[in-house]
């Protein structure tokens, strides 16, 4: 591909000087290698006239808003690599316009929804038949190691759900985060421990005693497996990464979900973020420390949750106006 030497340049950039995940990367290269092969005349010397038609071209294809402004996004930066090189004295994506992309609410649990699926997690962790065949068939998928996990594997799996929920809603954690956190996290047994998030960037978070609690109780059971003895994270697989995987964990919580009456439609470990986000704003948190609490950069990305705090305020004026009806 003609532009092969300067996209892998401009990727290397953003690992080494941002910091940017792997999931990142091959997005981006996903993304410019695809406007290579349209933009006749190769990407790196394309006029904004052809990005224009390339992007138009995008969203006759059916792209979706969001697809379409992460295109874009990715041309951006890719340009601005360029010009900062040296390799072209301009940048032909800055009178580009972003697609307009419709408002969404992100989707949430309430809260008595979110406590029966923590109260269903807690008491299959205590008795684990109540899981049936669900949690023994997911150490058996996607590289999980099943062989060290055979005697008593209904209870480990359970205590290990057990464990992901209470962590997640404590937490607020990205999924990512969540399933690659070291075990070290669980060895301090502290009230606070430090994430590694987007860009490499670290903050802290807290852990709710019940959370601390299922922790332990999985950390226990994941002593006794000779297998995991030597694996450096918190959750552990055989697998290439030697974590478990994020779509098993989000198949295990539609499972669990189900099975505390819940629709599977309206779970994932993502709703789970943002009922955390949700909850706390609901209670009285402020808007700035749940954007540090969730790793956003940008305020902006937080304020998706301003429909909470609306709620609030009205809920506070209609209660405590002296001229409220």
């Amino acid at each position: 591909m003609k532009d092969a030497a300067r996209i892998e340049a401009f990727l290397e950039m953003m690992s080494a000087e941002r910091g940017a995940a792997l999931n990142t990367l091959e997005s981006y290269r996903r993304d410019l290698e695809d406007a290579s092969e349209i933009i006749t005349t190769g990407l790196a010397q394309a006029d904004t006239a052809a990005l224009r038609s390339y992007l138009d071209g995008v969203a006759a294809r059916g792209f979706a808003a969001s697809s379409q402004a992460r295109r874009l996004s990715a041309l951006r930066q890719f340009f601005a690599f360029l010009y900062a090189e040296g390799l072209r004295d301009d940048d032909p994506t800055g009178t580009l316009d972003s697609p307009k992309k419709a408002a969404t609410l992100p989707k949430i649990m309430s809260e008595a929804e979110t406590g029966r699926l923590l109260d269903r997690a807690a008491l299959e962790a205590a008795d684990p038949a109540l899981a049936g065949g669900d949690a023994v068939a997911a150490l058996g998928a996607d590289g999980d190691a099943v062989t060290p996990l055979r005697a008593g594997g209904d209870a480990v799996a359970a205590l290990r759900l057990h464990a992901l929920v209470e962590v997640l809603y404590a937490t607020g954690l990205r999924v990512s985060e969540l399933v690659g956190l070291p075990v070290a996290v669980a060895l301090r047994d502290e009230r606070f421990f430090v994430v590694r998030g987007k860009g490499n960037k670290e903050r802290m978070v807290p852990l709710s005693p019940k959370a601390r609690a299922a922790m332990q109780a999985w950390l226990a059971a994941r002593n006794k497996i000779p297998a995991f003895a030597e694996n450096p994270f918190l959750f552990p697989a055989a697998s290439e990464s030697g974590y478990l995987a994020r779509q098993v964990f989000a198949r295990d919580l539609k499972a669990l979900a189900a099975r505390a009456g819940i629709s599977a439609e309206k779970i994932s470990p993502h709703v789970l973020r943002h009922a955390f986000a949700s909850h706390l704003l609901q209670n009285g948190a402020d808007l700035r420390a749940v954007q540090q609490l969730l790793g956003h950069a940008d305020i902006s990305t937080t304020q998706i949750y301003t429909h909470v705090l609306e709620e609030r305020l009205m809920r506070l004026v209609n209660d405590h106006h002296p001229l409220a009806d």
